[in-house]
């Protein structure tokens, strides 16, 4: 008769231990065992019996705790139309290729299409639709009628239950600068005013880097660190806002990461790049337009800045995605190598892994980096892996 975990007789009680049964594992040393397996692995085994269950749930709070993945999109730029998505879980160090596609299709040309413009959220953008998802790893997609205003490498944000598209590139249109908020709540899209004026050269997203939370949404010049806010439930923008604590740094990307707005930025010049550095961006006041300091908070290890350099030994720009204490810095140019950082005590621990979306056959095509917080919960029942080994 087969029995269940809970009713198993523990080793010294009752009349002892049968003799080729072997004793079920309790306590700290299940715990143990299950923090050195892969997040993935812990999905099956919760369901083994109550017990289990109960104790992954306990290896993940207070032995080895789950991680910000790094997930990469790679597609195609030519027929025919292709996307594969890659996904890292520094917890376990490893690779996975996404098996399962989305559960609401996109069309191969949408889906090879897709955009990013912040951490945790993608999207395509056509005169016929928006199609947007931001859940951990991308499962459930929205689709819901395109703005207004039709637009090319838009600035498109998630800001709390608001959708903010905003800028981006126009051949009829008669504002470079228009904004439109859709609510997701209400199903509706609402116009409201247009970006600084400042921006009108580099609204687009190319030229933009973008963060958000759930209250507001911040742009800045890659280029020259000159920054805004913008408030969808009050539709107001405030700036400008210096973001160039290094006068020697020439490109740099923002991000939320938990509830601190970091920025990192290269220093010296795109052929010569002398430093890579992180700060945290603090506002001493509601209003941000008066009073804004960048607290450094490390240095990427110059190995490192060179590994990010890849075969040109050089780099134009760099990008940012991070979520909860972890961040990921890559070269949008030479996307082959990540670097990854964890944010601890006014610090930053640095590290670097190869990404295996990259080859000699498809460094040309186009690669969407996000970060998202991934949980037992995030994988019950939602797609398969395949590890990359």
């Amino acid at each position: 008769m087969k029995l269940d975990e809970e009713e198993r007789t523990r080793p010294g009680e009752g009349q002892g231990q049968v003799e080729g049964f072997e004793p079920p594992l309790y306590g700290d040393v299940l715990e143990k065992i299950l923090s050195h397996l892969p997040l993935i692995d812990l999905v099956p085994a919760s369901h083994v019996s109550r017990t289990w269950r109960l104790n992954v749930d306990s290896s993940l709070r207070h032995v080895n705790r789950p991680k910000p993945w790094l997930i990469v999109r790679r597609q195609s730029r030519r027929p025919p139309l292709a996307s594969t998505t890659h996904a890292y879980d520094p917890r376990s160090n490893i690779w996975m290729t996404l098996v399962d596609r989305p559960s609401t299709e996109l069309t191969p040309r949408s889906a090879a299409s897709t955009r990013s413009s912040h951490s945790g959220l993608v999207y395509d953008l056509s005169p016929a639709r928006l199609s947007f998802s931001h859940d951990a790893l991308f499962s459930k997609w929205h689709h819901v009628s395109p703005p207004s205003v039709w637009r090319t490498d838009p600035i498109v944000a998630k800001v709390g239950r608001r959708v903010v598209v905003a800028g981006g590139t126009w051949d009829f249109e008669d504002d470079p600068l228009s904004v439109e908020i859709y609510d997701t709540e209400i199903g509706k899209w609402d116009v409201c005013g247009s970006m600084p004026d400042i921006l009108k050269d580099s609204a687009a997203s190319t030229w933009l880097s973008v963060a958000a939370n759930d209250l507001k949404m911040f742009v800045s010049e890659k280029s020259s660190g000159i920054a805004y806010s913008f408030d969808p439930v009050t539709k107001v923008w405030v700036g400008p806002i210096d973001l160039r604590p290094d006068p020697m740094m020439y490109s740099s990307a923002i991000s939320f990461a938990g509830n601190k707005l970091l920025m990192v930025g290269l220093i010296g010049e795109s052929t010569a790049t002398k430093s890579l550095k992180l700060w945290e961006v603090a506002f001493n006041s509601e209003s941000v337009n008066v009073r804004v300091k960048c607290n450094l908070i490390g240095e990427v290890p110059a190995l490192l800045v060179e590994k990010l350099k890849g075969r040109s030994g050089s780099m134009s720009s760099v990008s940012l995605t991070a979520a909860g204490e972890f961040l990921y810095v890559c070269n949008p140019s030479e996307p082959e190598e990540v670097v990854l950082g964890e944010v601890r005590g006014g610090g930053c621990s640095w590290g670097s892994v190869r990404n295996p979306a990259v080859d000699d056959g498809n460094r040309m095509e186009r690669f969407l980096f996000s970060c998202a917080s991934v949980g037992i919960e995030e994988l019950q029942g939602r797609k398969r892996f395949k590890v990359v080994k």
